[in-house]
């Protein structure tokens, strides 16, 4: 079989509060929609910005991360799969319904901490690996330095 690749990464605002719902086996699950936008030209040539909506599903810890600090507004990075899944239309039998999610692999909070943000979240980290480290301080050292021809290796 051919390699295949199913990777999506998204940056955006959380639409509404996520809904929250716990599965018969006792896994936890997070619902909520991401709003990404992008600018383009219209036939006029007046720039546009078009929002694109996209339906997330985390589950196990990364949906108790989204319980205690995302709502509506919070700035998210994701990382997951797209999932296409399909069922019967209840009013109109025999028409099918097609429901396009991204699956959340990794998930890292980009809002303040006021706003209920700051913290990261992958699958493949451990349990309680959420990632603590302090926001970006400014570090003198690093805008002091200056680069010289002799520093450049080729």
């Amino acid at each position: 079989m051919a390699k295949s690749v199913n990777k999506v990464i998204l940056l955006g605002n959380v639409g509404k509060d996520p809904e929250i719902r716990t599965t018969g086996g006792g896994i936890m699950v997070a619902k909520m929609p991401l709003a990404t936008s992008s600018n383009q030209k219209d036939a006029q040539g007046n720039w546009q910005e078009r929002t694109e909506w996209h339906n997330l599903v985390a589950f196990g810890r990364s949906a108790e991360i989204v319980r205690d600090y995302v709502k509506k507004g919070s700035k998210l990075y994701i990382e997951g799969r797209i999932q296409t899944s399909n069922y019967e239309d209840k009013e109109f039998p025999g028409r099918k319904v097609y429901r396009t999610e991204i699956i959340v692999n990794d998930l890292s909070l980009l809002s303040g901490r006021e706003d209920g943000g700051g913290y990261s979240r992958s699958s493949s980290a451990p349990a309680g690996g959420m990632d603590q480290r302090p926001a970006a301080a400014n570090d003198d050292y690093a805008q002091s330095a200056e680069i010289s021809d002799e520093d450049i290796p080729f």
